[in-house]
């Protein structure tokens, strides 16, 4: 069975353009450095699961698309690299401290969906990009949540 996740990136860095330009419109899902968001890439996403990509640190954050898990976690190969901007001299082949899914491209929504919709629904309080102080660049989301959120008619 499937399950749900949010995923955030800023748009200056990486956004759904750049995913839909990539040659498979795929890619590793790279740079998480939180111990908890890494235990969800490592341990619970697994291929078929689904995510939306979400823009944080934006103007207007909010969600741009759709994605779909196509490779379960593996080791963030930038980790490794000296002079990668995600290198972390800590983190070796043999003991890997950082780890990436690899993500597709399934759909850009016909409508951004803006943080500001989200908070529109009380059927949504419980998630987790609501909450104050949450950072987590990846969050689970229930079934429920998921349709509430492509169900949002804006």
């Amino acid at each position: 069975m499937a399950r749900y996740w949010m995923m955030k990136c800023e748009p200056s860095v990486y956004n759904i353009q750049d995913l839909k330009n990539e040659p498979t419109q795929t890619i590793g899902w790279e740079g998480v450095r939180n111990y908890q968001a890494r235990n969800m890439l490592r341990d619970d996403m697994k291929v078929g699961d689904y995510a939306f990509f979400y823009y944080s640190n934006a103007k207007v954050p909010g969600i741009a698309g759709t994605m779909k898990i196509v490779r379960a976690g593996y080791p963030d190969p930038g980790a490794f690299i000296p002079g990668h901007r995600y290198y972390d001299s800590k983190s070796n082949p043999d003991n890997p401290r950082w780890y990436q899914v690899d993500v597709k491209l399934v759909k850009i929504l016909d409508a951004f969906i803006p943080l500001s919709a989200l908070r529109q629904h009380p059927e949504l309080t419980d998630l987790w990009i609501l909450r104050k102080g949450n950072r987590l660049s990846i969050t689970p989301l229930t079934a429920f949540q998921w349709d509430t959120i492509l169900d949002i008619d804006l």
